[in-house]
């Protein structure tokens, strides 16, 4: 045989007990499984270590304890006026859109508040329609909802 001859080498077909690649295919998958796995668990505390809305929601408790013992002690006649139900939903509705809106300022709190706004005018309609005509606080709500849809499209991710 010369030199330029060369013995052809056996073509071993791929297959997985002789494929290389096959415990790097393992390792991505693990390591692919791994980051989603931390992901998952960084949104997790992002949600769960948020403290606005426990602040939200204590402010709401303790406003309409507020509202409700000043009927009791006889400082407001909530019969003369309406219901007790009504400025507590309203002092409510506020409170929510407020949180709204650091949401919106504070990237610390930042997290969908779509909603968070429509509940926010639910609270709003409801408390305002006792005080206005039904006629009135409905449409205005409806019309509101339709606008935060219309700007959660506009603004994608932030609302």
């Amino acid at each position: 045989m010369s030199t330029e001859e060369k013995k052809p080498e056996s073509v071993v077909p791929p297959s997985p007990a002789n494929d290389v690649r096959q415990p790097r295919r393992q390792h991505d998958e693990k390591e692919e499984k791994d980051e989603k796995d931390r992901e998952k668990s960084e949104k997790d505390e992002k949600f769960t270590r948020d403290p606005l809305s426990a602040i939200i929601w204590a402010i709401i408790f303790i406003s309409a304890g507020v509202i409700l013992l000043a009927g009791s002690m006889g400082w407001v006649d909530w019969e003369r006026i309406g219901s007790a139900w009504q400025p507590i939903l309203i002092v409510a509705g506020f409170l929510f859109l407020a949180e709204a809106a650091v949401r919106l300022i504070v990237p610390a709190f930042r997290r969908p508040i779509l909603g968070t706004l429509i509940f926010a005018f639910f609270l709003l309609a409801v408390g305002l329609g006792g005080a206005f005509n039904w006629s009135v606080t409905w449409p205005l709500f409806l019309i509101l909802i339709g606008v935060a849809i219309i700007l959660g499209g506009l603004f994608k991710g932030r609302l």
